[in-house]
């Protein structure tokens, strides 16, 4: 065996011109693989074959763990050179290989044939292993490595990085969204997932481009409208979120991505813990101005409905809820009866309850909207001072 090898390693320079020929060959698709330089290919084909002639001669062992098909495979994989196509490449220069060894073999018995070919193909077999391995796990760190970039760049836009026209070009290179043109920041927040699984493709596929990104407690979209209308648009987010959700009105470009960013989860802290669905911001204005203001939202409740709240727990919650179904209502005791599955004097004896130990009358503009954005504020947690 030690013979047949040493022989065809005199050949190795031919049997590299022969394997590249065959490539080019059999495997056309090798000539799409520009990173691939003549020369990378040519050390490449001559170092695969010279091992496969040293696992032959048992000069070195552990064929499923050799370093030469393991660098062949980190270096495709960087490459962009497919594993199906490298798998076929080996097969090649293995059947290069078998048949330079038969040439010197002569009048060999077929015992003899049979263990050169055993050797031979275990040889193959087991650095096609070796070329897997260390492809596929190339090709893991490039997807984590490009999930960090992509993570970066993203943390970037939230800070408000894009309004360097230089950054804001590379992350809209990077993550194929436009540089300018209307953008609907989305923030999400509930039990995961609380944004549907393949959001971002199923958008792609209706011609919207977003990318979504996984912060510790918020799921964050950034949704391009690209002359689109933005209730459709988000009816269409609308139907792949779970959680706790809203939308920042539109802003302008991936230079205001940070302003949209803090609108929108602005809109979420409007929203009660419970809830579930989209909302947008638009529809949260009089509860954001509240959120905005705490220490006067406080001051406000305690003035509007503080002696309600004084009340035994139970004994204000009816008050209150009466209060808010009539107001929903249009202040109609007629119409919130129903709903409160009492009778139309109930309400209006609870509403005169209110009323005196509010020692002011509930009808009227001002008081309609004290008393609603008082019980915005309660739906939201607000506290009174104290």
């Amino acid at each position: 065996m030690k013979r047949l090898v040493a022989a065809c390693r005199t050949e190795i320079p031919v049997l590299t011109r022969q394997l590249i020929a065959a490539i080019f060959t059999d495997i056309p698709e090798w000539t799409d693989y520009s990173p691939v330089s003549p020369e990378d290919l040519h050390n490449a084909c001559c170092r695969y074959l010279t091992r496969v002639l040293d696992l032959v001669a048992d000069d070195v062992t552990s064929p499923d763990r050799d370093d030469v098909a393991a660098a062949i495979g980190r270096s495709r994989a960087a490459q962009g050179v497919p594993l199906e196509v490298m798998l076929r490449t080996f097969r090649l220069g293995g059947q290069i290989v078998w048949e330079a060894l038969l040439d010197k073999a002569g009048e060999l018995k077929p015992g003899e044939v049979r263990k050169i070919g055993v050797a031979t193909w275990s040889a193959i077999d087991g650095m096609s292993s070796a070329l897997v391995t260390s492809y596929r796990s190339t090709e893991l760190e490039q997807v984590r490595r490009d999930e960090r970039r992509r993570h970066g760049l993203i943390e970037d836009l939230l800070a408000g990085s894009a309004r360097d026209a230089t950054f804001a070009a590379r992350a809209a290179r990077e993550l194929n969204l436009p540089t300018h043109g209307g953008y609907l920041v989305i923030a999400v927040r509930g039990d995961r997932p609380n944004v549907e699984i393949g959001t971002e493709a199923a958008l792609a596929a209706l011609g919207i481009r977003s990318v979504w990104h996984d912060r510790v407690d918020t799921m964050v979209g950034l949704v391009s409208l690209e002359q689109r209308d933005c209730s459709a648009v988000l009816d269409q987010v609308r139907n792949r979120v779970r959680g706790r959700s809203a939308a920042s009105p539109v802003v302008q470009g991936l230079a205001h991505i940070d302003s949209g960013y803090a609108l929108a989860m602005l809109g979420v802290e409007t929203l009660p813990a419970a809830s579930r669905g989209l909302v947008s911001l638009e529809e949260r204005y009089p509860e954001a101005l509240l959120l905005r203001s705490p220490d006067l939202t406080a001051l406000m409740v305690a003035r509007t409905l503080g002696p309600v709240l004084e009340l035994p727990a139970k004994e204000h919650e009816i008050l209150l809820s009466t209060l808010a179904i009539w107001l929903e209502e249009n202040c109609s005791a007629a119409n919130a009866a129903p709903r409160l599955h009492c009778h139309r004097n109930t309400v209006i004896n609870r509403l005169q309850r209110i009323s005196s130990l509010l020692g002011r009358r509930l009808e009227g503009q001002r008081s309609y909207l004290e008393l609603s954005l008082a019980l915005a504020a309660l739906e939201m947690g607000a506290s009174t001072p104290g």
